[in-house]
């Protein structure tokens, strides 16, 4: 028989196993009029209600949920009643927690670089802790006469110095003895190699500008297979119409290849594994080309350069060859009168000329050229000189009413003007009517009608350009008739042919003597008839001239 008066407390369970993660309630009853029911944890605190521990109090009864269990909530639990007396009684459960097996983030595969310490992962937990070992090709690592093979204190396996050879799947296999529990995993290995090149030709010649093109052949080897990528100053060379791509990237074209495509070019594999690369080059040839050459003006009597610069690979050699006289002149050479003289340096070549003549203006030709050939370009020096009086005339004879032409021709450049003067006047056409001036390039024609005395005289003709300027004196003399021949002989007559010898005058009257003149008559006849001679007076000082009788007697 119970009395009723007596405070009583069960619960249950009293001992209860669990695994992590797992979920449990117990049931306290209380038998005696209890006025509460309160749950203790191991560490003696009053449980507080929350998501995971769940109070359900009714009357006499309490129930205590433990949801989602872990190792920390291992313990003995107490559940307390009391009554309105104040008596208390209580009752104990014991709860045990222990971990299953549990493999945590194994990955697999797993992939290692050629050559390193392998560590495979095997992150196995359980309570008690577990025994792990490893099977490879269904034997278990330890057993294998391998020493690069072996287990490591925490579980996981290493594989020293790991190879192609060690690929394959690799079984962690955990075990708990006490609870007879075992679980595996099953976890595939990857062996990475680094990229090995093979560059079967690593220098190559090309010529610019002849459409030619240039293969590069760069192949690897590796696990993965490793992509090839090509570089050109640091930048990746994509395809165009310039570069051509082959063969996965293996061959690299490079087409229409000019002076600017030269230079080095980089191959670089890449994998998992790592990065290699080699470099390649392409020595480009360009045809030598004259690129700076210009015509030169030079004042007479300067010193004056021209210059000739001249790109190419190999850099050219430049020369100067004059195509009027076939001169030529290379680095160091010096004409005869000391006046060419040529000195250059790389790409470049200048030809200094001192004391700059008329002669000297023409055309100059520079000469590049190298063994894969040649270029030639012409400049014209250009000599600027002051006017230059071509006429040695000075002297003009006429008399009244009797027109003259007066030349002045010059040669100057640039080209100059050319003016009259007459007592430091300079003479216009429009204000002179007897003096007319016909002017045309390198020539002014001063046309005189003299008409009295005051217009023979000096006259002056004035040429000037941006260099300087020149004059040069003209006299108009007046003309007189000459006087007569004298020593007059009559010799040698026949009957058919008469000689006239005699001396020249003593005057010409300031004009040249065009002929002489005989005037005679036959004795049959009355009418006179002339006969000229066929020039004038020779260095004798004598002159014969010579007629025919026309008579029949």
């Amino acid at each position: 028989m119970v009395n009723l008066g007596v405070l009583q407390v069960t619960i249950s369970l009293s001992k209860v196993e669990l695994s992590v993660g797992e979920s449990k309630f117990f049931t306290c009853t209380a038998i005696g009029e209890p006025v509460s029911i309160e749950w203790f944890n191991p560490q003696g605190d009053r449980i507080v209600p929350s998501q995971r521990m769940v109070l359900q109090t009714e009357s006499i009864r309490s129930r205590l949920t433990i949801y989602n269990a872990n190792v920390e909530d291992a313990g003995i639990y107490r559940c307390q009643a009391a009554n309105a007396k104040g008596q208390t009684q209580e009752a104990t459960v014991v709860l045990e927690i222990y971990q299953k097996l549990t493999f945590r983030d194994v990955r697999t595969p797993q992939e290692f670089r050629q050559g390193e310490d392998a560590e495979i992962v095997c992150n196995v937990i359980s309570s008690p802790v577990p025994i792990v070992t490893w099977i490879y090709n269904n034997r278990e690592v330890t057993a294998m006469t391998d020493d690069r093979l072996g287990v490591l204190p925490n579980g996981n396996m290493q594989i020293q110095k790991v190879g192609k050879s060690d690929e394959g799947v690799y079984r962690c296999e955990a075990r708990v003895e006490a609870r007879g529990e075992i679980d595996f995993r099953d976890i595939a290995v990857i062996i990475n190699v680094p990229p090995v090149l093979t560059v079967p030709q690593k220098s190559f010649n090309a010529t610019a500008n002849r459409q030619e093109s240039v293969s590069f052949i760069c192949t690897a080897s590796g696990s993965p297979e490793p992509a090839i990528t090509w570089y050109r100053n640091g930048r990746l060379i994509e395809e165009s119409d310039q570069y051509v791509l082959k063969g996965r990237s293996t061959e690299l074209t490079v087409r229409n290849i000019k002076q600017s495509d030269g230079g080095s070019y980089s191959c670089r594999a890449t994998n998992k594994a790592g990065t290699e690369e080699k470099e390649l080059l392409l020595k480009v040839f360009v045809q030598p080309h004259i690129t700076q050459l210009k015509n030169v003006s030079a004042v007479e009597g300067s010193q004056t350069q021209i210059s000739c610069t001249a790109e190419g690979e190999p850099v050219p050699e430049i020369s100067w060859r004059r195509p009027s006289n076939g001169q030529t002149f290379a680095d160091g050479d010096k004409s005869l009168d000391g006046r060419m003289e040529v000195r250059g340096r790389i790409g470049t070549s200048a030809l200094t000329i001192s004391g700059v003549g008329l002669s000297d203006s023409g055309w100059f030709n520079c000469e590049a050229a190298s063994r894969i050939g040649g270029h030639q370009k012409g400049m014209y020096l250009e000599i600027e000189y002051a006017p230059k009086f071509q006429s040695n005339q000075t002297i003009y004879y006429s008399w009244e009413g009797n027109p003259i032409n007066v030349s002045c021709d010059v040669i100057a450049n640039p080209l100059a003007f050319i003016e009259w003067r007459r007592n430091k006047q300079v003479l216009r056409t429009e204000s002179l009517g007897n003096i007319r001036i016909y002017s045309t390039e390198g020539r002014a024609l001063l046309e005189v009608t003299p008409m009295s005395d005051k217009d023979f005289g000096q006259y002056d003709c004035t040429a000037g350009n941006t260099i300087g300027r020149r004059s040069q004196e003209y006299i108009l003399a007046q003309a007189d008739v000459p006087s007569n021949p004298y020593a007059v002989r009559l010799s040698s007559v026949s009957q058919a042919m008469a000689t006239i010898s005699f001396s020249k005058p003593d005057s010409h009257g300031g004009v040249p003597i065009s002929y002489y003149q005989v005037d005679f008559k036959e004795s049959v006849s009355e009418d006179w008839r002339v006969v000229r001679s066929h020039g004038i007076l020779s260095k004798s000082m004598q002159r014969e001239i010579n007629f025919v009788s026309h008579s029949q007697g």
